[in-house]
């Protein structure tokens, strides 16, 4: 491994660290809002698009096993869109699949960034989680949205 994948590593932890952090925070001290519930998922969907473009522009995964690893936060963005579009915007708590998904789409971008034989196989693991995960969402958001 090179010293420059893993300052990409640290950089990438620290970040992923940072990120976490200020949720904890936010909710520890109740600094949370409504703007504040609907810009950290946003910030996270556009890392995580930049993130798996570099990726996918590396040609390390194929676009097919992208869309899996971000099938999660496509179908949430999507879905987003079609309420709001309806004047029905709301936001469904967070639920253990997509925290789940979120794991491990980190766990692939470090598979990435140290160039781990691991990479094919953790990516394959998120897509099928990211599927749990859009069912259980579906399943669960009658009953849990509520309004921003």
């Amino acid at each position: 491994m090179h010293g420059k994948n893993l300052t990409a590593a640290a950089v990438f932890l620290l970040g992923a660290i940072t990120d976490w952090l200020d949720g904890w925070f936010a909710r520890k001290f109740d600094q949370t809002s409504a703007f504040g519930a609907f810009l950290d998922p946003v910030a996270d969907k556009l890392f995580m698009a930049v993130a798996f473009g570099t990726v996918l522009a590396s040609g390390a995964l194929s676009w097919w096993e992208l869309v899996g690893v971000l099938a999660r936060d496509i179908v949430a963005s999507v879905a987003f869109l079609v309420v709001s579009v309806r004047g029905r915007a709301s936001s469904i708590p967070a639920r253990a699949g997509g925290k789940a998904v979120t794991v491990m789409q980190v766990a692939t971008l470090f598979a990435f960034v140290l160039d781990s034989p691991y990479l094919h196989p953790l990516a394959h693991a998120t897509a099928a989680i990211a599927l749990y995960a859009i069912w259980d969402y579906t399943r669960a958001a009658p009953k849990a949205s509520r309004p921003l």
